[in-house]
């Protein structure tokens, strides 16, 4: 399995995605009930198959995603050749960006000596998709990109 298996709310949500790609298999609902009762271990290959093409869908699509912590943000813009990052790092031990009050602290002192600001980029290891999915498995969120796309012009 190339990424991780959709949760059980997740493949709820996706039920008739799921029994289309079960039909482009040409696997009826009663063939699908006799695979999961008579051999599961093909039933969990099947949700795995399945989970692998709704990551590769999603990921492929994701040009975003943040990472904020309580004292650092870090931004991704992820395109098609790198990834592109602004981080930012808040001085302040007593500031925490994760809270309504930190982040208004921040929206008024962003250009003070309490911050600073690093900007990097880097090539994707192997499978862009791949590296995306390792920034979202560390806490990062699909986003817009607002955040980014703001300190991008501010910065530069």
């Amino acid at each position: 399995m190339k990424y991780t298996r959709l949760t059980k709310q997740q493949l709820e949500e996706l039920h008739q995605e799921f029994i289309n790609f079960l039909a482009t298999q040409s696997i009826t609902g009663d063939e699908w009930e006799s695979i999961k009762k008579d051999k599961p271990e093909v039933a969990e290959e099947e949700i795995d198959v399945f989970s692998d093409l709704v990551w590769e869908g999603v990921l492929s699509k994701v040009e975003y995603v943040e990472n904020i912590s309580a004292q650092q943000m870090h931004l991704f813009h992820l395109t098609d050749k790198e990834m592109k990052l602004i981080s930012v790092k808040v001085m302040n031990p007593e500031i925490d960006l994760t809270t309504d009050t930190g982040f208004s602290w921040f929206r008024k002192n962003w250009q003070s000596d309490f911050v600073e600001y690093l900007t990097a980029s880097k090539a994707y290891k192997e499978e862009k998709n791949v590296d995306k999915f390792e920034l979202i498995q560390k806490g990062a969120v699909i986003t817009k990109g607002e955040l980014y796309q703001w300190f991008e012009k501010v910065i530069s």
